[in-house]
């Protein structure tokens, strides 16, 4: 063939590859790969050119999209996709035809690569992209390695300020990536983040751990119900993971540091989700009277989304079916250290008709971290 798939890179993830050609058009079919789980949904691919006289059009074949988590409305699939030297964009709506069996074909007609191109559910986010925003924020972040992940790739934390017992700072602890296929969480994180470091001093402390499964991120991996444990479902005492131990370990030493307010989580939700982002608490007789303002800051948050990002159903609570019994994050914060938690499920592609390209990730990010720094101030 004229062209060789590859996803032997960090976050590379597809499988089931086919190609033929067709005329002038090169037809080349994937899925994810589920990486042991039983859910997958995440892929990232690079298409490399290997001939000179090569199709000019390449018809992208997504197989199997009703396995992928979420995946029964692959209309809204908008999967991102860069050429050798040039940015990251998004792909059209998918064309969509039903097989003789009942299965559905997803395709995409693109222009076949001078060279490569790299096409992923969404915008990656990886070492490099957390290399950059450490570096536009100059020396603000203080990174610390503060332990290991089950696979041996370091658990980094980002802190800008590290506290002290006797003059307490209002505290957020935040994580993204328990689930290390879900990269919109990493890029509002991304944005929050950055508007932490614009705010300077008039920020709370922020102590946040953007891969809390750095090898997943690493290998592609999805993550979601990932074997042996999900992440996100390993939150008992004694944890059922060794991030979660890492994390619970520096949990404690930050509580000890600061005022501790909120902790966030950030996620992603089914592939096809559309509806905006928005927010999971827990029961209310979880957190009721742990941070008195949390309803407060959540609506406030959810205006400062409101209308380009925000869900029509922005506060939820989980009572979707699980494959565990343990405690999640949003379990544990509140239940343990009576600290209120909040999680985010950030879509893949679209708010609405919108579609969402990095800015978007990073404004709503902005949003959400000036919002929480204006009530946190407020209460302080």
């Amino acid at each position: 063939m004229s062209f060789h798939i590859k996803t032997d890179f960090p976050g590379g993830n597809a499988c089931a590859l086919e190609m033929e050609r067709h005329g002038d058009t090169a037809h080349i079919a994937f899925t994810p790969d589920p990486h042991g789980g039983p859910e997958k949904l995440w892929f990232n691919l690079k298409i490399v050119r290997t001939a000179e006289d090569a199709p000019s059009t390449i018809a992208l074949l997504l197989k199997h999209a009703d396995s992928m988590l979420g995946g029964d409305q692959p209309q809204y699939l908008r999967p991102a996709i860069r050429y050798a030297e040039k940015d990251w964009e998004r792909l059209q709506a998918p064309e969509i035809t039903e097989k003789a069996d009942g299965q559905f074909d997803i395709c995409w007609q693109i222009a076949a690569p001078q060279s490569w191109a790299q096409v992923a559910l969404c915008f990656p986010y990886g070492q490099d992209e957390l290399e950059t925003l450490a570096n536009d924020t100059g020396n603000y972040w203080q990174r610390d390695v503060i332990g290991i992940g089950q696979r041996g790739a370091p658990l980094v934390r980002f802190a800008n300020d590290y506290g002290h017992a006797e003059h307490p700072r209002p505290g957020l602890y935040l994580i993204a990536r328990q689930h290390s296929g879900e990269t919109p969480g990493s890029w509002v994180l991304d944005g929050f983040l950055r508007r932490i470091a614009a705010l300077r001093e008039a920020a709370p402390l922020i102590w946040a751990v953007p891969f809390a499964d750095p090898d997943g991120v690493r290998c592609g991996d999805y993550g979601k119900d990932q074997f042996p444990y999900d992440l996100n479902r390993a939150w008992s005492q004694p944890a059922m993971r060794h991030e979660v131990l890492v994390l619970q370990k520096d949990i404690q030493r930050w509580s000890r540091r600061c005022q501790p307010a909120l902790a966030l989580d950030f996620h992603a939700p089914g592939g096809c989700e559309n509806d905006g982002i928005y927010c999971f608490l827990p029961e209310a007789e979880t957190h009721s009277g742990r941070y008195p303002q949390l309803h407060e800051c959540i609506a406030h948050i959810e205006k400062t989304l409101t209308p380009l990002f925000a869900s029509s159903h922005f506060e939820r609570v989980p009572r979707y079916k699980s494959r565990w019994e343990t405690p999640n994050f949003l379990g544990f914060m509140p239940q343990t250290h009576q600290i209120s938690c909040v999680t985010f499920e950030v879509p893949y592609a679209m708010c609405g008709e919108k579609v969402l390209l990095r800015a978007d990730y990073r404004e709503a990010g902005a949003r959400i971290a000036t919002a929480i720094a204006a009530v946190i101030g407020q209460s302080s």
